[in-house]
């Protein structure tokens, strides 16, 4: 199951976090983020691509201010890094994952065995 969560911004468009299993076999996880005009039409983005079976239930992790901004600067709307394990939040002295946009997640080579 996913966690995700959405923030209404003040113009009325929301911004959607879900954090999703990685496409690859590799096992880790992926936060996908979209900007949308309301929640359906962030999920119908996302499901247009190919993810199906994403919903969001509840709001149990919100996008944080840092990553509101992150996909409202972007100009697709919609982008991913790879999920931080064990919810444990990234300090300062560590390295942080930049943003993808989403066409470099779709293209990712999935392991064959």
């Amino acid at each position: 199951m996913s966690a995700g969560g959405f923030c209404k911004l003040p113009t009325g468009s929301v911004v959607v976090a879900l954090n999703l299993p990685s496409p690859t076999t590799d096992g880790t996880g992926v936060r996908v983020l979209v900007h949308a005009q309301n929640r359906a039409r962030a999920l119908t983005r996302l499901r247009n691509l190919g993810m199906r079976a994403v919903y969001l239930r509840g709001n149990g992790s919100p996008p944080t201010p840092d990553e509101i901004t992150a996909v409202l600067h972007h100009p697709d709307g919609l982008i991913w890094r790879t999920a931080p394990d064990n919810g444990v939040p990234v300090g300062p002295d560590l390295v942080q994952e930049l943003w993808h946009p989403i066409r470099a997640l779709l293209r990712r080579p999935t392991a064959r065995a």
